[in-house]
């Protein structure tokens, strides 16, 4: 059976009260399907019209609930009075049967009444008064009926993913908070290796900061992009690693022939080993991000989109710098507290679940490095439809 493409949209108020991991960790461990695109949107008005029309308009959506969810989109979807947009996130999938695994996911319109099995039964409502009427609905995330309906509404998305998608710096009101800081969180690969609800558990921890979620990406990090990224640290592996390799070798090489090792051969291996043993360390985290051994590569295959996946997430708020690696926990998980995203989720310094720009700085540097702006949608779009 071939793949298919599918999305979802995660609502304004799903992403305001801060439930969006939890219906990624659902979306994720309940399909199946592989998480291959990420996009925050602050829909403008014209977006939300076309899309609200589409929605009326469509054979594929129940009559009896067109017009609400139509309204919903014009309501909800479309900027303020006075221009401010709202968040919305949008998620694509990849796999067999993803249009109707993603449906069911997410459940029917009436599910939250009903039952918690579904997405919309844990996160969304659907509220009736005795009439009949509906008081109150919150679908919680919307997604495609149908294969022909996803290509058409995907369609219109794609086509103003560049206008209006990206990193949303005006999107939310932060100007009366201290000290306004963004900052980059990588959630990394070992988090992917197969569908599961761990990326979304993480960002559900991350939650507990307060931040606003403003940008997000699935990254695919070249061979070039990691030397930008982690090229720093180089250095300083080669001089913390190098001596730690040294003495342990000078350790066994004594006990093999029983004597210590003089000095000059301390001062060669210093000069040999040292180095050798750092640049190893530096091209095996290299390989954790890319799945690539970095000296195997060469001219333009660095790049290539790499072959694992992770997942770029950009919060801003007051302190967010220091809130973020609060959560986050030391890179030694068995250092880290009860509680803390690596402590949870890491297994050693390398495999350690997620990574945090340590300051405002860094972080502009790094959400630069992995291009979170970047439009994926469009890409995906024209592979499967175009």
């Amino acid at each position: 059976m071939s793949k298919e493409l599918g999305y979802v949209l995660i609502t304004p108020y799903t992403l305001r009260k801060s439930r969006t991991g939890g219906v990624l960790g659902r979306l994720m461990s309940r399909t199946g399907l592989d998480l291959v695109a990420a996009r925050m949107f602050g829909p403008s008005a014209e977006l939300v019209e076309r899309y609200a029309a589409l929605i009326r308009n469509s054979e594929d959506i129940w009559p009896e609930i067109r017009e609400l969810l139509s309204d919903y989109v014009e309501r909800e979807l479309a900027p303020t009075a006075d221009g401010q947009c709202h968040r919305v996130l949008m998620l694509l999938f990849e796999g067999e049967n993803t249009v109707r695994k993603l449906r069911d996911a997410i459940g029917g319109f009436e599910d939250s009444i009903e039952s918690a099995d579904t997405i919309r039964g844990t996160f969304g409502d659907y509220i009736k008064a005795s009439d009949g009427s509906v008081t109150y609905f919150e679908p919680a995330a919307l997604a495609g009926p149908t294969v022909p309906y996803v290509k058409e509404s995907l369609g219109l998305w794609a086509e103003y993913s560049e206008s209006d998608g990206g990193i949303l710096d005006h999107a939310i009101r932060l100007a009366d908070e201290g000290e306004v800081q963004k900052t980059l969180v990588i959630i990394k690969p070992d988090n992917f290796t197969f569908p599961s609800s761990r990326p979304g558990n993480i960002i559900d921890i991350f939650s507990r900061s307060g931040l606003r979620l403003i940008g997000a990406k699935l990254l695919r990090m070249s061979l070039a992009e990691a030397l930008e990224f982690y090229g720093p640290v180089q250095s300083v592996l080669r001089d913390k690693l190098g001596g730690m390799a040294v003495d342990r070798a000078c350790g066994v090489l004594a006990e093999e022939f029983g004597f210590d090792m003089p000095e000059e051969v301390k001062t060669a291996l210093a000069d040999t080993l040292g180095p050798a043993f750092g640049d190893n360390q530096f091209y095996s985290i290299m390989n954790f991000m890319t799945g690539q051994w970095a000296p195997d590569i060469c001219g333009d295959e660095t790049l290539s989109e790499g072959k694992v996946r992770c997942m770029t997430l950009v919060y801003a708020g007051e302190n967010a710098i220091e809130k973020i690696r609060d959560i986050l926990g030391p890179t030694d998980p068995s250092k880290a507290a009860p509680g803390s995203v690596r402590k949870e989720f890491g297994t050693d310094i390398m495999i350690n679940a997620a990574h945090a720009s340590d300051s405002p700085e860094n972080a502009l540097r790094e959400i630069g490095i992995v291009k979170v702006e970047e439009d994926t949608i469009k890409r995906w779009y024209d592979h499967y439809f175009s």
